[in-house]
């Protein structure tokens, strides 16, 4: 079991090596404190309340897709294809490969955009992250570690064992800060935030193209001749009508759902700030997190000076977003450090 970390840190020890002048020494907030001796957690994820909720927001997209497959595969089935239960099955067990090692990689790299670290990024990050583990009680190598090239500061963590971090913020965050950015994704992990989010898309999926498929269906339904029209109104009549009995009613639940899964994702995201913090990061994520906010103001004074929009969205989007706003994560941050000291 992992132990309290106080008790293990040695003197403070800059990642950039010793400086010559006080003007070269880094701030406070910018060390990265490091500790001794690193006890492996015997347990090192566990699923908290907001990954169940999103599983359990996302149980009737899942019936429908189900309900997807099944038509699917008996239509197989009778056009004398294999039996009905081989795709049902292939796709029930499905979800269990993209948690397999080399799909993350290929995941990594074609859906997400992602590539290894170069040799040189590759020996900061990983000193990074074995600290960031070692707080943790969590094997170091037990994740894969990516690089995005993008000029932003921000980091991810998906699948089961991806996390990944923008080239910008490896190149020009402190070692502290960085660390603090990479303690956030691994609370995604070890909370369950990554694997319940990623298989609920994927069981998702087949009922959310279906969906779009009949959206678009319906949209050209306007260009067809009248006799067409109405046999096309009634094929989707009846395939909502199946698909509503198939599903008991469910398949209707997911048009409400979007912002209540949005609300648990925003929560989420508060609970790996907790984790950072519980980790004795706060500080340095407050540091990353108001350089951010500062910039996002910057950006809007210089458009209201150009007499553009301030980009402010509108509620709904707000909503619908799946990240909380940066001054909620900064008050919830510090509440954090209040109630600690």
């Amino acid at each position: 079991m992992s132990i309290p970390h106080e008790a293990e840190e040695s003197a403070p020890v800059s990642s950039d090596g010793p400086s010559d002048t006080a003007s070269e020494r880094p701030a406070p907030g910018d060390r990265l404190i490091h500790t001794g001796r690193v006890h492996i957690a015997a347990r090192q994820r566990r699923a908290d309340i907001t990954a169940l909720a999103g599983l359990a927001l996302h149980v009737p997209h899942v019936l429908a897709s189900l309900a997807v497959v099944l038509l699917a595969s008996y239509v197989v089935d009778i056009l004398g294809g294999p039996p009905w239960w081989i795709p049902l099955s292939g796709w029930a067990i499905s979800g269990a490969l993209i948690f397999y090692r080399p799909c993350e990689r290929l995941m990594a790299r074609r859906l997400f955009g992602l590539r290894h670290p170069t040799p040189q990024e590759a020996v900061t990050l990983r000193a990074v992250w074995r600290e960031v583990t070692g707080r943790a009680g969590v094997d170091a190598g037990a994740y894969q570690l990516w690089v995005e090239d993008s000029p932003e500061i921000n980091a991810m963590a998906t699948a089961g064992h991806i996390v990944g971090v923008t080239s910008h913020a490896l190149r020009t965050l402190p070692p502290a800060q960085l660390a603090g950015v990479l303690a956030h994704e691994l609370g995604h992990h070890t909370r369950g935030h990554t694997w319940a989010s990623l298989l609920a898309f994927w069981y998702a999926l087949p009922g959310r193209l279906t969906w779009r498929l009949l959206l678009r269906s319906a949209a050209r339904a306007e260009h067809l001749p009248a006799g067409a029209t109405i046999f096309v109104v009634g094929l989707l009549g009846a395939a909502v009508v199946a698909l509503a009995t198939a599903t008991y009613g469910l398949v209707f639940l997911p048009l409400a759902t979007p912002y209540l899964a949005a609300a648990v994702s925003r929560r989420s995201e508060l609970r790996a700030d907790e984790h950072a913090a519980g980790l004795g990061f706060a500080v340095q994520l407050m540091a990353v997190l108001s350089k951010e906010h500062d910039r996002d103001r910057a950006q809007r004074t210089a458009r209201a000076r150009g007499g553009l929009p301030a980009g402010k969205e509108p509620i709904i989007a707000r909503l619908l977003d799946g990240h909380p706003d940066i001054p909620t994560r900064l008050h919830h941050l510090q509440n954090r450090l209040e109630n600690t000291r």
